[in-house]
């Protein structure tokens, strides 16, 4: 089977609860038409480039598909369909990435960044504190 990958942005007055829910049902939607979701990553509540139907934010999500077309036909309907989803793209992959998605390694690796620096001067604070 082919491999998909879609992104989606719900509204942002919509609680993570709710956006998990939706991308639940889509996932069900993907295995009643014959394939799976591989990985389901929320990326959060993020800043849009413009408005879009009056939202200046919105909430990220995607999904890693392996389905059948006709599957992903109805969960692009089911998209279309849905006023709490601002905007989805689905795109054809030769083959889906192992690991986490380049946004959730951005995140991880900010925090990485910043917990590396706090690292770094803790020690150089005590050296400080020990020539004094």
């Amino acid at each position: 089977m082919p491999f998909y990958e879609s992104t989606l942005i719900a509204r942002q007055d919509l609680s993570k609860a709710d956006v998990t829910k939706l991308t639940d049902s889509l996932d069900s939607i993907v295995q009643q038409g014959g394939g799976k979701v591989i990985r389901n990553e929320y990326w959060g509540l993020r800043s849009l480039a413009y408005r879009i139907r009056k939202n200046r934010k919105g909430h990220y999500a995607m999904l890693a598909i392996d389905a059948p077309t006709a599957a992903i036909k109805e969960m692009e309907r089911n998209i279309g369909i849905n006023e709490d989803i601002v905007r989805a793209l689905t795109v054809r992959v030769d083959a889906l990435e192992e690991g986490p998605s380049a946004m959730m390694q951005q995140s991880r690796g900010n925090d990485y960044v910043q917990e590396s620096e706090i690292a770094a001067d803790v020690p150089a604070a005590a050296a400080e504190t020990d020539k004094e």
